[in-house]
Order: C-alpha cells, then structure tokens, then sequence
C-alpha cells in the first residue's frame, strides 16, 4: 500500500493555483487537502506555538520529525506547506495581507466574523484583489443574519441541527453522535470544494473574484434531505421507514438489504425459496415487508448457514437486490476493492505504526497522480515564504520571532 504515484511530470487539473488557507481541525484542512490532491499549491497558516488544533487530537502519533500529532492532522494535511503567523497581532495580520497578494484563493474556517475582525475578510482584501477567491467555511456561516453566528460549531453540532439524528430514531433510543465520522466538516469540505472550483471558472469569464461561503449547518441539511423527504409530505421523519433497509445478522457477520420495490421483494423471495410470501396478506404492501421484518431476518439467517459475507451478497447481487456486508475496520482495510482503487494511502510519519488515510476518490483519465508528501511539521515554510514572497530580511525574521509572530 505504499506510494505508487508517478514519477513522470505532474500534470494536474490545478496546477498553478495557489491557496493561503487560514485553517484548523477538519472542514477547511479537508477541502484543501482535496485541492491539493488535484494540483493546487496549499499553504496552511497555524499559530506560533499550538498550531492547527489538530495537531494534538487523539489518538496520536509521531510526525515525520518525531513530535506527537494527532490523527485528525494528519489525515488532512497532505500535500501542504506550513506558515507560523500570529494572526491576532497586527504585524502578523499585516504579513498575511501581503502574502495574500500572491494567491488565487484566501480560506478559512474560524468563527463567523474572525477574520474581519483581524482586518483580513473578503471585504478587506478585494480592495487590492478584484480577482481574490474566499472562502469561508463556519457553523452557520457569514453572509446571512442568523441567531447562531455566535456559536461556536464541530461537526457534530451541525449534524444535530440537520435533524440528522432523530431519523428513524425509535422513542426511548439514545442518540448516537457522529455516526459516520464527522460529517459536518468533510462534507461541508467537499461544498467548498465545489464552491472553490465553481468560482474559478467564474473568474475565467468574468475576470473578477468572489466570496464562497459555506455554512456546515446548511451543508448538513443538504445531505440529510429530511424535509421534503418526510415532513413535507405529512410524514413523521421518525417513523420507521415502509421500504425493507435494515441489517440481517448471519453466522459470518451482518449485511445491509436494502429492498423498496415490488419486483426487488419477488426477487428475494425466489432466492430464500420462498415464493409463497407473495400470496399472504402480511406481505402485500411495503409496510407489511417491515412490519414482518423478523419473518424476514429468520428465513435469511437459514438461507446463509455459514457462507462468508461477500458470497451471500453475491448471491442476492446477481438476482438483482442490493446487499453489502457490514464491514469492520480490519475488512475495509483488506478489501480487495479499496485496494485496487488505491482509496487507502499510508501517511509518512515517524511514528512506529502504519497509519492510513483515505485517498482521493476523484479519479480522471489522463491525469498524473500527486507523489505524496507528509504533513508538514508546524512552520516548516515560515522562513522560505516570508523571504521568497516578501523578501525578508535575515534581521526582520529573528526580530518577528522574537516578538513571538512567527515560530
């Protein structure tokens, strides 16, 4: 599972564009760690000292220069290059303005209202960047009044706002946070990485920048699309659902079903051999598939005896109904799919053990991979980038670090 990238000239879709990414933790980091993927040169600022918060999430490992850092780190920080500026001090805010001048694109992900604070929002810096990008990635975004800009917002904050949670959820069950990882910043990410894209090939016609602004609570209604599915049309997003989408536990494990046709549930009754579901009345509507469900979980245990999970699967994939195993972690790891599509990647560190983040899933014809490169340790680029786009002297920089600006 090692690198496998080309070594040929890259040739990627966003070579040249240049992002100066103002980020932490996940939402932002992730976005831009997907820009990078497709070619565009990332620049990420941290503070002096504690730098990206996700660098002491947990668990942890070691960098590729021995010090502890968090998985959160490094599974969105590939490809990039690290500043220390001290944004809260107006000569840090004044090297970030002038650096700012040398990018396509200014991001950020801190609390609504931040940035501006800091002299450094989109309306500060379009006065000498009519062509500047922004983004913003925030709980609730930036550019509409709304009675949260002042909360602060992870993941799962926006997750339960989007009703997300208390989808056919039973009564008396607990709530159960974060069911698919965080969510709330990868898909927020990936909006933003529409956004981004979308306001590039804006500024090819038009030849003026804009402002991207992406509100993780918004980004969370759209993916969980509860109300018009269910509210809207007079049902009660908690009810269970009338189309058979559940887990059946066999004796090599668990699989998903999912079954919301007619033709999909004859289809199952031929492979369980049992064709006479299709004449008893607790069977002939949908609700009645759900409301017998353990009928339906009994007759597939027996059906499965103890084939292995991918050939019970395959069985019901070939007479046309959609299953998957549950997997667990060991099985994705291992899975001959994920394997061939590369969308596992080991993270070079210094730590003892392999750690592995998610590839990039966007795959084109006729474009070169990224070689990998590791996380960058914080502040690795300081000094090149303050002296190679600034031109700052050897005197200045000790003077800044001194003043604790810089690292």
């Amino acid at each position: 599972m090692g690198n496998t990238e080309s070594n040929h000239e890259m040739i990627q879709p966003l070579n040249g564009i240049r992002v100066l990414a103002a980020e932490q933790m996940q939402s932002l980091p992730y976005a831009t760690q997907m820009l990078a993927s497709l070619g565009a040169e990332v620049v990420k600022v941290e503070h002096p000292t504690r730098g990206d918060l996700g660098r002491s999430s947990l668990p942890a490992t070691s960098d590729t220069e021995g010090n502890p850092v968090g998985a959160t780190f490094l599974r969105n920080n590939l490809y990039k290059k690290s500043i220390a500026l001290d944004l809260k001090h107006e000569s840090g805010q004044d090297l970030f303005r002038r650096l700012a001048k040398g990018f396509d694109v200014v991001a950020e992900n801190f609390k609504a209202g931040t940035m501006e604070r800091f002299g450094l929002g989109y309306s500060d810096l379009r006065k000498h960047q009519p062509k500047l990008i922004y983004l913003s990635i925030s709980g609730f975004g930036n550019t509409v009044d709304t009675p949260y800009s002042e909360w602060p917002a992870f993941a799962p904050i926006a997750e339960a706002m989007s009703g997300i949670y208390n989808f056919n959820r039973g009564d008396d069950e607990e709530i159960k946070v974060s069911p698919v990882g965080a969510l709330g910043d990868t898909g927020s990410g990936l909006f933003a990485v529409i956004g981004v894209l979308s306001a590039l090939r804006q500024r090819d016609l038009t030849g003026e920048g804009l402002y991207v602004d992406i509100s993780m609570l918004d980004s969370m209604v759209a993916f969980a699309d509860i109300v018009p599915n269910y509210l809207s049309l007079g049902k009660n997003p908690r009810t269970p659902s009338s189309l058979i989408n559940h887990g059946f536990k066999i004796q090599a494990g668990e699989i998903v079903i999912q079954i919301g046709r007619e033709h999909q549930f004859e289809a199952l009754t031929k492979v369980l051999g049992k064709s006479e579901w299709l004449i008893d009345d607790r069977f002939n509507t949908r609700s009645g598939w759900v409301e017998n469900i353990g009928i339906i979980r009994t007759a597939i245990y027996d059906w499965a005896g103890t084939k292995s999970l991918i050939t019970v699967c395959d069985n019901l994939a070939k007479a046309g109904i959609a299953a998957a195993p549950a997997f667990e972690a060991e099985d994705v790891v291992n899975d001959p799919h994920i394997l061939a599509r590369e969308m596992l990647i080991e993270v070079p560190t210094g730590g003892d053990h392999q750690v592995l983040t998610a590839g990039n899933p966007v795959r084109m014809t006729g474009v070169t991979k990224r070689a990998i490169t590791a996380p960058p340790s914080l502040g690795a680029d300081t000094k090149s980038l303050l002296q190679d786009e600034l031109s700052i002297s050897d005197s200045e920089y000790e003077n800044l670090q001194s003043l604790g600006i810089i690292n």
